[in-house]
C-alpha cells in the first residue's frame, strides 16, 4: 500500500535536496528499519532517469568489528564506502537506527583507530562535495529509538519529524526556499564582517571570520536543515565556552562541555560525564582541537533538544561549532578525522555582537 507522506518525503530528497539529473549514480544507504523510503527514493531516482544503488546498512555488525576486529580489519576500507565518496554522483543518507546506544561498549581508542583510517577518504568526500562532483544529503527516519532518546512517544515524534522537515505542508520546496531568502538576508549581512563575540552564562568566546564564506543550508544537504555556517579562521578562536546540550555520539552521551580556547586551540576540556571519551577525541589528531565550523541555528520551528544533531544544531536561537574537519567551501583550512558539533544555546541569557554591533540577543537575530 500506498503510504503518500513517505512518497512526498522521497520526491523533496530526491528531487530538491539532491535534484538527482538522468543518467547519474546514486548511492541510497540507511539502516534497514527505514526499507519503506529507501525504496521511495530508489523509485524517484529511477523516475529521474537515473541510476539507483541501494546500500543496506544492518545494525549490530559496526560494533562487533570495533570490538573484535584486529587493527587492520579496522582500518580496511570496503569497496562500497570507498565507491560512494569516491565516485558516486550523489549520495543520499537515510538514518534509522533501532539502537542508539550500540557503540556504548566499544574502547573509545579502538573508534578513534577506525575513524582515522578514514581521514583521507574524508577528506576527499568533503571535497568532491565543495567542487560539485558529489552531491549528498541526510535525513533521519522516525524510530522507536530515536523517539525515546527525544523523551517521546514514537507518533508524536513521528510528527515532530514532519513538521522539522516541513512535510507538513502542501508545498515543502515553496517552505524551504522561503526559509533560504530569510537565510540569505543574515548572510548578506555578515558578509565582510570580521569578528564574531559570544557572551552567555559560563561563556565569552570570539572568532574570526574574515575572509571566510557564509554558506546557506536550506534542507539540500541536511533534511531538515536551517543553519548559515562558516569555518572559522583557525587560529582566531580564544576564550572560554559552555556548550548547554549534551554531544551524543558513538554511543555514548557527553554532558556539560567546557572547552577554553588559546589562538584557535582546545587548551583544556571538561565535561561532568564521559570526559575521557571527550579528550580521547581531542587526541585524535592535530586538528581535532581546532574549529573546522561555525554555524548559527535559525530553524525556529524546531526548538525542542531531542538529543540527535541533525535537528539540535538547527534550534532556531542556539550556536553550534564544530571541532575538527572544515567544509572547504567555506575557506576552512582544517584537516582533521572528526568533525564533532557540538551546541550552546542562547535563547536565555546569550548575546552576539559581530564587530562590535549587536547581531542576536536572547536567541532573536536583532539585525
Amino acid at each position: 500500500m500506498k503510504n503518500p507522506l513517505i512518497e512526498k518525503w522521497a520526491k523533496a530528497l530526491v528531487g530538491y535536496s539532491v535534484e538527482v539529473r538522468p543518467g547519474q549514480n546514486v548511492v541510497i544507504m540507511g539502516q534497514t528499519a527505514a526499507e519503506d523510503l529507501l525504496v521511495a527514493c530508489a523509485k524517484e531516482v529511477i523516475a529521474a532517469g537515473a541510476h539507483p544503488i541501494i546500500w543496506p546498512q544492518v545494525e549490530g555488525v559496526a560494533p562487533y568489528l570495533l570490538t573484535h576486529g584486529s587493527d587492520e580489519q579496522l582500518q580496511w576500507l570496503s569497496p562500497f564506502e570507498t565507491y560512494a565518496r569516491t565516485e558516486a554522483d550523489v549520495m543520499i543518507n537515510i538514518r534509522a537506527e533501532t539502537n542508539t546506544r550500540r557503540m556504548n561498549e566499544v574502547d573509545p581508542t579502538r573508534q578513534r583507530l577506525y575513524t582515522s583510517a578514514r581521514n583521507e577518504l574524508s577528506a576527499t568526500y568533503m571535497q568532491r562535495a565543495a567542487d560539485g562532483e558529489l552531491d549528498w544529503t541526510l535525513t533521519l527516519y522516525p524510530t522507536d529509538a530515536y523517539a525515546q532518546d527525544a523523551d517521546m512517544d514514537t507518533a508524536a515524534f513521528t510528527d515532530f519529524c514532519m513538521k522539522a522537515m516541513k512535510l507538513d505542508q502542501d508545498d515543502p520546496v515553496a517552505a524551504w526556499q522561503e526559509l533560504h531568502d530569510d537565510q540569505q538576508r543574515l548572510i548578506d549581512w555578515l558578509d565582510g564582517k570580521s569578528e564574531i563575540r559570544l557572551t552567555s552564562p559560563d561563556t565569552d568566546l570570539t572568532v574570526n571570520v574574515a575572509g571566510r564564506t557564509w554558506v546557506n543550508s536550506d534542507g539540500r544537504r541536511n533534511f531538515p536543515s536551517g543553519e548559515i555556517f562558516t569555518g572559522p579562521v583557525e587560529t582566531s578562536a580564544n576564550g572560554h565556552i559552555r556548550f548547554s546540550f549534551p554531544v551524543v555520539t558513538g554511543g555514548r552521551r557527553i554532558e556539560d562541555i567546557r572547552l577554553k580556547f588559546e589562538d584557535g586551540k582546545v587548551v583544556d576540556a571538561t565535561a561532568s560525564k564521559n570526559e575521557e571519551y571527550l579528550i580521547t577525541t581531542l587526541d585524535t589528531d592535530a586538528g581535532a582541537r581546532y574549529l573546522g565550523e561555525f554555524a548559527f541555528g535559525t530553524n525556529f520551528g524546531i526548538q525542542t533538544f531531542i538529543g540527535n544533531i541533525l535537528f539540535d544544531e538547527k534550534i532556531g536561537g542556539t550556536v553550534h561549532m564544530a571541532l575538527g574537519r572544515g567544509y572547504p567551501e567555506t575557506g576552512s583550512h582544517n584537516v582533521s578525522a572528526i568533525h564533532w558539533d557540538m551546541i550552546c544555546d542562547l535563547r536565555e541569557g546569550g548575546e552576539i555582537t559581530v564587530d562590535g554591533e549587536l547581531f542576536q540577543k536572547d536567541g532573536t537575530f536583532v539585525i
